[in-house]
């Protein structure tokens, strides 16, 4: 049974305060929800990209780019709590590197950035409710990061949940936080215009902005984008790389007939095409999530919209509680950044290195971050060591391993060396020594009950144990 039609939402958001434009996008998704608009892409509307431009051939704007650093700003999504990993705080507290949170780094790159290019370079984190609390003391302990007067982060905001069987807000009186989610990072557009942080930045002079995840480490400043932007006058720059067989269940970019260009996700995926989805011959590129947005462009396209982007709608259907089927069913609504390239005019894709993506979305990344995979160097950039880091497999046992604090437990000394292997393996309960070896593709199995230990300095090469 419907009922109450948008009222109560628009009710229930503007008690907690919520801007006009926020809920006016609200209640269009509501509306499309209503209608029995599922945000699917069918094959008949979208084909393939063939070839984008490649950021091998850039290297000729790189003065430019060093000419126009001091116009541009470093934004960060910092919103998530890591829950795939167990946790209850901002993902980007987790140890990255050399004792370093994710957050750490990034503050340090910032500051070496500044002091390479002897520039201005603004850091902001687009924060949650529920990360931006720690994460700004955290940041205190870098008296020279604030600039100029502009904040360090600004919210990103909240929408309801809607109840699948009825269509109204979810109430739930045991924890009011969940009758609420995130819109997807695809808020950070309205977000950055209703917080007045848009307005500032251009105020202060800063035309352009590089956007990327804060759990991508390897997402650092470039001033050969930013010279080409600025150079071919380049509204918006969506980075792309080569989809591999572990990117093929990710999302794709791909064009309407007319050749704009836009980013099908895995939700917006019929059922009976996922096939071709997965088709990465077909699909060549995926989305990093990192882009670059020309201010004054998305001051102009915000104006066009009345502030109410029109991005793309996705629905996902959650229990109020996470994983359990007792709990009412929801839809919630949400966008993606990456899908504003379509809203813009010239809008480009670019092809980047695999160097340049580097997200850490479960415990088996964090451990190859944590390796010899890896490097950090002087000005804190996050680097491949030589072995690529894609073609090394870490699966380790869920049960054990995929909340941080068993893993942190299960890997007390750091991470095994995983330069000369090609896969990793681990079921059971295995405690890790330091130093240990891994060559080759190692399956290792505990299957006695009781946890096991390898003992500091082990090599492993092609065994099971």
């Amino acid at each position: 049974m419907v009922t109450g039609g948008f009222a109560p939402f628009a009710k229930k958001m503007m008690k907690e305060s919520l801007p006009e434009a926020v809920i006016r996008t609200f209640e269009n998704h509501y509306s499309a929800i209503c209608k029995g608009v599922t945000g699917l892409v069918t094959e008949k509307t979208i084909r393939p990209v063939d070839h984008v431009p490649c950021y091998d051939d850039l290297s000729v704007y790189r003065k430019i780019g060093e000419e126009s650093i001091n116009r541009l700003v470093l934004i960060k999504l910092n919103g998530g709590l890591g829950t795939s990993m167990g946790m209850t705080y901002a993902k980007s507290l987790l140890p990255a590197r050399e004792k370093l949170t994710f957050l750490d780094i990034i503050a340090r790159q910032t500051l070496a950035a500044r002091t390479r290019y002897r520039c201005r370079l603004p850091l902001l984190l687009m924060s949650s409710g529920s990360t931006q609390h720690d994460c700004r003391k955290t940041l205190m302990a870098y008296d020279s990061l604030p600039f100029d007067e502009l904040p360090l982060d600004f919210l990103q905001h909240k929408v309801p949940r809607i109840s699948t069987r009825t269509l109204a807000p979810v109430e739930w009186p045991e924890d009011t936080s969940l009758e609420w989610c995130p819109p997807g990072h695809g808020d950070i557009y309205a977000a950055l215009k209703t917080s007045g942080v848009l307005n500032e930045l251009q105020a202060k002079g800063f035309r352009y902005a590089f956007v990327s995840n804060a759990d991508n480490l390897a997402a650092g400043l470039d001033v050969n984008i930013l010279g080409w932007m600025c150079a071919e006058h380049v509204p918006f720059v969506l980075e792309v790389a080569k989809r591999t067989e572990n990117d093929k269940k990710g999302g794709h970019l791909a064009q309407t007939a007319t050749g704009k260009l836009i980013v099908r996700e895995t939700i917006q995926c019929p059922a009976d095409e996922i096939e071709k989805f997965q088709d990465i011959e077909r699909y060549q590129y995926f989305n990093t999530n990192n882009l670059w947005i020309d201010l004054r462009a998305l001051e102009d396209t915000l104006g066009q919209y009345d502030n109410n982007l029109p991005l793309p709608l996705m629905v996902n259907k959650k229990y109020v509680v996470a994983n359990d089927a007792d709990s009412p069913q929801v839809f919630q609504t949400e966008t993606a950044m990456g899908a504003g390239v379509s809203l813009f005019d010239n809008a480009k894709a670019l092809l980047v290195s695999r160097e340049r993506f580097v997200p850490v979305k479960t415990t088996n990344d964090l451990l190859k971050l944590w390796s010899d995979l890896y490097t950090i160097d002087d000005d804190f950039a996050v680097l491949r060591s030589g072995t690529s880091a894609n073609d090394v497999i870490v699966d380790l046992d869920p049960d054990f391993y995929r909340n941080f604090d068993s893993f942190y437990k299960r890997f007390p000394f750091g991470a095994p060396l995983l330069s000369q292997a090609c896969e990793l393996k681990v079921s059971g309960d295995i405690l890790f020594g330091s130093n240990v070896v891994i060559k080759g593709c190692v399956n290792l199995s505990n299957e006695s009950g009781e946890q096991m230990s390898i003992t500091s300095g082990s090599s492993f090469n092609k065994n099971t144990v």
